[in-house]
């Protein structure tokens, strides 16, 4: 495996990985090699600091930056809406199409709920009126 930085005409930068260099070029060649941010099809490989270990040094350090923190506005914006979700919703789990009912039919407070339900489950609770949508993030339990 080899890891490319790589860069589109719109200057977006990431990263990806490939099964060798020929893979790399035959991808690239297919046009199936676009930008992970705009979808372009003219990318090619930037500058990168090559990873080289010595035989003593078997640890590897992880990249700085490595996926701790959003870098792009996009995953920017998505990590304060899925905070403002956990911080102002209840999360119900996969009891969630249940509780949206219950809620919808006043047999249950109402209150903001977010958790997990099957595609039919969902289908049903939008065909039945009850006001529900998809989330852009997988839900899961809050994080203290």
């Amino acid at each position: 495996m080899i890891q490319y930085s790589l860069k589109c005409d719109q200057d977006h930068q990431f990263d990806s990985w490939f099964q060798s260099a020929e893979a790399y070029e035959k991808l690239k060649s297919a046009g199936m090699v676009t930008c992970a941010v705009c979808d372009s099809k003219t990318v090619e490989k930037s500058i990168m600091t090559p990873r080289v270990v010595s035989a003593r040094k078997k640890a590897v350090e992880p990249p700085k930056g490595a996926l701790s923190q959003p870098a792009s506005p996009a995953e920017q914006a998505m990590a304060a809406l899925k905070k403002q979700v956990e911080e102002n919703s209840e999360y119900v789990g996969m009891n969630f199409a249940r509780e949206a009912r219950d809620i919808h039919d006043g047999t249950a407070p109402e209150r903001p709920i977010y958790g997990e339900a099957k595609p039919e489950e969902a289908k049903k609770l939008i065909e039945d009126g009850v006001p529900v949508a998809p989330l852009p993030f997988t839900p899961g339990r809050k994080s203290n």
